[in-house]
């Protein structure tokens, strides 16, 4: 990395969840080189601990992950700009995503959690920050359920600010939440596909549900990130050739071709809970052109989706 990496599993003051799995700190150089401006449009900091306590009520604590690591690492992949999404474990305190934003000069934006107290001062002030949305997770195993008017009324509050809404699911619970996802009056951003099942069919039932309800309304966009989270073949080389999570490409690619103006990607550093690997963030941009694979794809999905997402 271009600058020097401090140790991830270094001694903090508070005891990581067992056997948590800490981000790898010799990423690859990417094959692929992003176009100009790209933006890695998912990722988070964690702490350090010692300087923004992570939630009472969390599911899990984390190593350390820094905004230092986090732009050192971006520098690394050839990107240009990050999204910071505001991690669970620090709930609806936005301090160590807010921190990453105001030392970036310009180059992040936020998506904060938020509760319905939030007052009309905070929410200007994370605007100013750079904050342009905030998250709703439905993850059971991640996240407390919060009463859906509850989220509502926040969406309406944040409305006049030009922000817009990430809601974060599983896959099997879509079509108890879509009606009310499609009630919500700001743009939604959907992670990582909604997480599908990549055994079954990408042209399948299951999989076309969550392709109509992006059509359902033009402006529900879509994150074809974290392959590590959902392939069963693993980053693993085929034929000589990098082919890393090659049983999520053709999700992603459905979703790229179908939607092309209403994509984004993200590494998804440093890449909470994950239990049986954890991937080399340089081998994940080397999937990008699988999914994306023409130059005017790539930078759309890269430079010009998130750009008019949250710089314009």
């Amino acid at each position: 990395m271009s600058t020097e990496q401090t140790d991830a599993s270094q001694t903090e003051a508070f005891e990581k969840t067992p056997g948590w799995l800490d981000w790898y700190a010799g990423p690859s150089r990417p094959r692929f080189e992003p176009p100009e401006g790209a933006v890695d449009a998912h990722c988070h900091v964690f702490g350090p601990g010692a300087q923004f306590p992570f939630a009472p009520e969390r599911k899990y604590t984390p190593c350390d992950a820094s905004k230092d690591q986090l732009f050192a690492l971006r520098d690394h992949l050839g990107f240009a700009r990050n999204v910071v999404v505001q991690a669970t474990c620090h709930g609806a305190d936005n301090s160590a995503m807010v921190d990453a934003l105001r030392a970036s000069g310009g180059l992040a934006r936020g998506v904060a959690t938020v509760r319905r107290d939030v007052t009309d001062a905070e929410l200007a002030e994370l605007h100013e920050a750079g904050v342009r949305g905030v998250r709703f997770n439905f993850v059971k195993r991640l996240v407390d359920a919060a009463p859906q008017q509850d989220l509502l009324d926040i969406a309406l509050r944040i409305e006049p600010l030009g922000w817009h809404v990430v809601v974060y699911f599983e896959a099997d619970d879509l079509a108890d939440l879509r009606e009310f996802f499609l009630s919500i009056p700001v743009p939604l951003v959907i992670d990582h596909m909604g997480r599908p099942d990549v055994a079954k069919d990408p042209n399948g039932p299951e999989f076309e549900a969550f392709l109509d309800f992006m059509r359902a309304r033009e402006d529900i966009w879509c994150k074809v990130s974290c392959p590590e989270r959902l392939s069963a073949s693993g980053p693993a080389a085929l034929d000589g050739e990098q082919r890393a999570y090659r049983d999520v490409v053709p999700f992603a690619r459905r979703v790229v071709e179908e939607f092309p103006d209403r994509v984004l990607w993200g590494t998804d550093w440093p890449h909470p809970n994950l239990t049986d690997h954890m991937p080399d963030d340089g081998l994940l941009v080397d999937f990008v052109p699988h999914v994306a694979v023409t130059a005017e794809l790539q930078r759309k999905l890269l430079v010009d989706n998130p750009t008019r997402l949250y710089w314009s």
